[in-house]
């Protein structure tokens, strides 16, 4: 039993799931309320139309002219108010849709931008732009329309009944024997609509995620031959997602079918009793007429609410996802009072005993006991082999993970004290693989300091030796490079991360392997650029070229997540181990 009842507190949940919309609606209250009284105000012009009809109808062979013609007066009366309301709700509540889809979309896209990487090893990114899009999408539908009618055919089956009650009580007591039969059927059926909508939206977005992922990677695909590999795993999402989608369309059509049929059937066996009545002179062709007319109403009701109850159902499915997305907990937050970072920022970089694994991983140590010491003003190479750890200490010193054990800190400031923000301004990144957005060279430079002049722009690029081809481009600066930069060679690209972070002008600069990609000629020139722009700056830089941080104040030897040497180059040469090694395959090979 309590197994039960837990289980139906969970289908209770998912079917409030539309309940998380109501913050959102909350700031548009007067929207709101305008809508509502457009929809009391066209129930009523709706509901007066059966009571005018049954005076004309009565009134032909009794009342004069002159009354007839004011009842058709009052008919073209009802008849315009309701035009006006009904245009007036579709205004209030389409526009209130819109507003609160966007907002939603902007908190969706706020939430999941300020997001650590270690939430991503979880979600693929082509399923958040799903729910973005597509799940949005449904939310609108239900706002801008489902919700609305729904609401207008509510009242208009709660007032159809009330005045079928003074109508015909008897007749009306027939009807409400009909309830239960059509509200069964609703009620079951639209649980499993629920079901296979949730179903179908989860399809679509693994089948987005997929195709954003493999569009990102067409070069490889093709490379390898993959083309029918790829082709054969979408095809293969979206035909499960079609055969979901018809799981969900033969639900709610069942359903429609079943609600429609009774409720006509329902009506037809009431007409047959009424038209007895009318006949034995139990009620007049008038009041027949008007009740016929309440209930071809309430069963109109009946049968929309049927049908958009499995509109909420699937948008109850959309919203769960999307609350899913806004509700997740962040691995890395920020302290609800943040420290804030002494400045001037001098630049003083600590690890203290710094151990770590990454969350996918738990048995495998990414750092292990990490202690070092950076001061202000000092450059330190961090080398060893692939997957010694080195990317990682960058990682952590920018908070994007927070170590197991240990502390970290930046002028003698504990990192999860201060508010990330804060500390990630006064620090400058060069990845090893540099990202580039769809923009021109110079929106992509100007990235690093969003405030900068033209002027500023230009004298990074040339700090970074990336002037001389931005000028050659058919547009110069403002050329318009492509998605992830296309139109760019790989130097290229990591150049213009260069002059980024040259630009951005931070008292921490963290070079990634940031001239791998450049030939000889180019990384001796960005490489000068770099020695200027350390002057006065706290520098870590990884290299797996060690000719590039041999003049590097300090060398850290990094192996296994480990420090297992540190000194100049040529006290590491001297005193052997992996360094010398490291330094002979690469010397003697060049």
């Amino acid at each position: 039993m309590a197994r039960r009842t837990e289980t139906d507190r969970a289908t209770s949940r998912k079917v409030g799931a539309l309940r998380a919309l109501v913050p959102f609606l909350r700031p548009y209250r007067a929207a709101v309320a305008g809508t509502l009284v457009a929809l009391v105000v066209t129930a009523a012009a709706s509901l007066s139309l059966p009571i005018a009809a049954r005076r004309v109808v009565d009134g032909f062979g009794t009342s004069t002219e002159q009354l007839l013609d004011q009842y058709f007066v009052a008919f073209l009366g009802i008849a315009a108010l309701l035009a006006v309301g009904t245009g007036t709700r579709y205004y209030l509540v389409t526009r209130l849709g819109e507003r609160v889809v966007a907002d939603i979309r902007r908190a969706l896209f706020d939430r999941v931008t300020g997001m650590s990487p270690a939430f991503f090893e979880n979600v693929i990114t082509g399923e958040v732009i799903s729910r973005l899009t597509t799940d949005t999408t449904l939310i609108l539908s239900v706002i801008g329309s489902s919700v609305s009618i729904a609401l207008r055919n509510a009242l208009m089956l709660l007032g159809g009944l009330v005045l079928m009650l003074f109508t015909s009580a008897k007749l009306t007591g027939l009807v409400l024997l009909l309830v239960p039969l059509v509200v069964v059927p609703i009620i079951v059926m639209g649980r499993r609509l629920r079901v296979h909508s949730r179903e179908n939206q989860d399809l679509i977005a693994r089948s987005s995620g997929t195709a954003a992922e493999m569009l990102g990677a067409t070069s490889t695909v093709q490379a390898l031959t993959q083309e029918g590999a790829v082709r054969a795993r979408f095809a293969g999402l979206t035909e499960a997602a079609y055969a979901s989608a018809k799981r969900r369309i033969g639900t709610r059509a069942v359903m429609t079918m079943i609600v429609i049929f009774l409720v006509f059937a329902g009506v037809v066996g009431v007409l047959w009793v009424g038209a007895r009545d009318v006949r034995a002179g139990g009620m007049t062709t008038g009041e027949l007429v008007q009740f016929v007319i309440y209930s071809v109403l309430v069963a109109g009701s009946v049968g929309a609410l049927s049908e958009i109850w499995g509109e909420l159902q699937r948008a109850a499915g959309a919203t769960e996802r999307l609350v899913e997305l806004l509700d997740a907990e962040d691995s890395v937050a920020d302290p609800p009072m943040p420290a804030p970072l002494p400045r001037p920022v001098r630049g003083a970089i600590v690890f203290d005993d710094v151990r770590f694994h990454y969350p996918q991983r738990p048995g495998q140590s990414a750092l292990d006991g990490v202690t070092l010491r950076v001061e202000p003003g000092q450059t330190v190479a961090l080398v060893g082999p692939s997957g010694a750890g080195k990317t990682t200490v960058l990682q952590l010193l920018l908070r994007f993970y927070d170590p197991q054990a240990g502390v970290i800190s930046i002028d003698g400031v504990e990192l999860p004290t201060m508010a990330r923000d804060d500390f990630r301004r006064s620090i400058a990144l060069v990845p090893q693989d540099p990202v580039i957005f769809a923009a021109s060279a110079r929106e992509n430079i100007r990235f690093g300091r969003p405030d900068a002049t033209d002027p500023e722009v230009e004298a990074a690029a040339r700090a970074a030796a990336a002037h001389d081809f931005l000028a050659a481009l058919p547009d110069g600066y403002d050329t318009q490079v492509g998605e992830r930069g296309v139109m760019l060679s790989g130097g290229q690209k990591q150049r213009i991360a260069i002059a980024r972070a040259i630009l951005r002008d931070a008292p921490i600069l963290l070079l990634d392997e940031a001239t791998s990609a450049l030939d000889a000629e180019s990384e001796a020139a960005v490489q000068l650029a770099m020695d200027r722009v350390a002057e006065g700056r706290t520098v870590i830089v990884i290299a797996h070229r060690l000719a590039t941080v041999k003049k590097a104040d300090r060398l850290v030897v990094m192996d296994h997540g480990r420090i297992v040497a540190e000194g100049t180059h040529d006290g590491l040469i001297a005193e052997g181990g992996l360094y010398a090694r490291l330094a002979k395959l690469q010397f003697t090979a060049e």
